[in-house]
């Protein structure tokens, strides 16, 4: 993999992204560790983690940051990596329990305790991990530029927002002088999911991706695989299982064997295909998966054939 300067920051970062949300616990230490090593030996730079993550286990909210934090310390790569996590998350069973998640003194809390979690002087890329719109966009923007100020962050990103609100706070960032968001963070893949998502979180559709093809703000989308569905034929992932998803999959199943590629891989490349900046978030687990993953950027689709994935109209593979 090749690092590039990711949109509106001087981040240079490879073009998919690790996810740690399911390490930390069960898989932990050398376990851990083999599969940072795996992505960053292929090239991979960037990483991200976030404040709740593990925190669906008794006492162990954080413990991804810190399994990261620590082979970046052993690895000693600190230097050559981007290290991105997200605060601001609603409350939880076993999470810490807050009403206004994204008040000043909460958003401060959260970043210390990121940054004695990761072992780092300054977070690279800080998220917010939900929006709550009882906070004006100022208010959030104001604090969020304290910590920028302060050092402790670099670039700001917002996941799951709606577009209207990034929108509302980048105008409010520019005619301030504020650090607005470079980048969204959606649950988004080939695959349509079955229900409305709920918790919080954003779905991303045709309105979306047409602000950012306008804008070129960065979607960095966390589910990018559909859990599974395209590199198990359907079996898993089942929240995506439906109609338009089934067309998806022949049609990905179609072209990987054209391509001399598999269909998860052809699933990312479609990704990486749209008509504005995607940096796809890997969670695997397991080794081989991670690099089945990596070798879809060996495939290049042309717009043509990332529409036909999609709808069935425009150009097949031949």
């Amino acid at each position: 993999m090749d690092t590039a300067p990711l949109p509106g920051t001087d981040l240079a970062v490879s073009p998919l992204c690790y996810g740690t949300a399911n390490i930390g616990t069960d898989i932990a230490g050398d376990d851990a560790d083999r599969l940072f090593d795996a992505f960053h030996d292929a090239g991979g730079n960037f990483f991200d983690t976030a404040h709740v993550y593990q925190a669906w286990k008794p006492g162990r909210d954080g413990a991804s940051e810190v399994a990261l934090g620590a082979w970046l310390a052993r690895r000693g790569c600190r230097d050559v990596c981007v290290i991105a996590t997200k605060g601001g998350h609603p409350s939880m069973k076993h999470y810490r329990t807050v009403d206004r998640y994204l008040a000043p003194h909460r958003i401060e809390a959260d970043v210390d305790d990121s940054l004695g979690r990761l072992a780092v002087e300054t977070i690279d890329l800080y998220w917010l991990h939900r929006d709550d719109t009882r906070e004006t966009v100022e208010d959030i923007l104001t604090s969020l530029n304290r910590e920028v100020k302060r050092g402790r962050v670099r670039y700001l990103g917002a996941s799951n927002w709606t577009v209207e609100r990034i929108e509302q706070a980048n105008r409010l960032a520019a005619d301030n002088g504020l650090a607005g968001f470079v980048a969204s963070q959606p649950s988004w893949s080939l695959g349509q999911k079955t229900k409305a998502p709920g918790g919080g979180m954003v779905a991303f559709g045709p309105a979306e991706a047409a602000w950012h093809g306008r804008t070129q703000v960065a979607v960095i989308p966390y589910s990018s695989t559909a859990q599974g569905y395209f590199a198990t034929a359907g079996a898993k992932g089942q929240g995506y299982d439906n109609d338009v998803s089934r067309a998806r999959l022949a049609r990905a199943q179609q072209a990987a064997e054209r391509l001399g590629a598999t269909p998860n891989q052809v699933a990312l490349a479609w990704l990486r295909a749209q008509p504005f900046p995607v940096y796809p978030i890997l969670g695997t687990t397991k080794p081989d998966h991670l690099a089945d993953a990596v070798g879809s950027l060996k495939l290049k689709l042309t717009p043509a054939q990332a529409q036909w994935l999609e709808t069935g109209q425009g150009e097949a593979m031949a």
